[in-house]
């Protein structure tokens, strides 16, 4: 996988982390045609995200995989001479 489609992919993350997103905000700001820039369906055949049901919407999580790829992520990029 290219490095852009996987710093895409952690950017996704982080704005899911950043506060409720429904599935729709989620897809109207994210999914693509583009066939080189496949972040939300890389980031969900990954398991990365889930859907689930909150008060009659649909809510888009960060799954727990997830949640250890941006923790590795930041990790990686706090530690002395790191680059992502």
């Amino acid at each position: 996988m290219s490095e852009t489609i996987e710093n895409l992919i952690l950017d996704l993350l982080e704005w899911l982390q950043a506060r409720e997103r429904t599935y729709q905000e989620t897809m109207d700001a994210w999914r693509t045609s583009c066939p080189r820039l496949p972040v939300w369906e890389e980031a969900s055949e990954r398991g990365l995200l889930t859907i689930e049901r909150r008060s009659g919407r649909s809510v888009v999580c960060v799954a727990s995989a997830g949640r250890d790829l941006l923790e590795k992520a930041r990790r990686s990029v706090n530690s002395p001479g790191a680059s992502r």
